[in-house]
């Protein structure tokens, strides 16, 4: 049986060091079994993944950049909230926001990249609740942000 880590492997990634939050924030805070993740942009080491939904990325780019956005959450959950992906209860909800133009309305086919990347790496556990929708712009120009809510 493999665990959350080496699933992640298998779906092509790494869990990257965190980000640290570049204003007055905490990446994590915990109200008891309750993490509450801030929201993460879509970035890897090569820097952030920008672009528009509409107008400089399709849909499929989008939910590669959801995707890195979600890696960057379970970054935090694992390594700022000390939970160990596999500790993990339930992924409660996400709320998906996406950089997009005003007539771009597929934001939802966006947050299924975070969405099917939760289910393969946590199975049951990363079935959410959701809400998608767009936004003018994202911090750094990000095409992608994500922020949940964790059971632990």
């Amino acid at each position: 049986m493999t665990n959350a880590i080496e699933r992640l492997r298998e779906y092509g990634y790494e869990l990257p060091a965190p980000k640290a939050p570049v204003a007055s924030y905490v990446p994590v805070s915990r109200s008891g079994n309750i993490l509450y993740v801030s929201g993460q942009i879509s970035s890897n080491e090569a820097g952030v993944v920008m672009g528009l939904l509409g107008d400089t990325m399709n849909v499929v780019q989008g939910a590669n950049a959801a995707e890195l956005a979600a890696i960057n959450v379970l970054s935090q959950i694992a390594n700022v909230g000390g939970v160990p992906l596999d500790e993990i209860k339930q992924i409660l909800k996400v709320t998906v926001l996406v950089a997009s133009t005003p007539d771009f309305t597929e934001q939802h086919l966006v947050a299924n990249g975070c969405s099917n990347l939760l289910v393969t790496v946590l199975g049951d556990k990363g079935k959410h609740a959701r809400a998608a929708f767009g936004v003018a712009s994202l911090p750094f120009g990000a095409a992608v942000e994500i922020e949940a809510v964790v059971e632990v």
